[in-house]
């Protein structure tokens, strides 16, 4: 069964760091294209990071770019953003999808997680 699942989100203050994780089972991760996407409350699902399937380049967008980094363990079959400094306005649930091709923010990937919780508060 493929499958993809985010964990690692949580409540941390301002400041703070949290790595998610995105976990796939029943297919190869090492040769998708994952990208990070998030939803605030109220809000449209926006494109947050994404890791290319084909070389590893890395993108972000400009209001986290220099605060997460997106990775790949192959060996896990796991993907991760670590997010530093975190900010009350990172509050969302955070999800990981993976298709083929290039990174891409687009609604329409081959799998999605499920989602996992983000709160940034004091």
């Amino acid at each position: 069964q493929v499958q993809l699942v985010e964990s690692g989100g949580g409540l941390v203050q301002p400041g703070g760091s949290l790595r998610l994780s995105c976990a796939a089972s029943g297919f190869t991760l090492a040769y998708y294209t994952i990208a990070w996407f998030r939803r605030a409350p109220g809000k449209r699902r926006e494109g947050v990071s994404c890791i290319s399937g084909s070389n590893d380049s890395t993108y972000y967008v400009p209001s986290v770019k220099g605060r997460f980094t997106v990775s790949r363990d192959t060996a896990k079959n796991t993907v991760y953003l670590q997010m530093n400094s975190l900010k009350p306005e990172d509050t969302a649930e955070y999800f990981c999808a993976a298709d083929r091709g290039g990174c891409s923010y687009s609604e329409v990937q081959l799998y999605w997680g499920q989602g996992t919780q983000v709160t940034v508060s004091s």
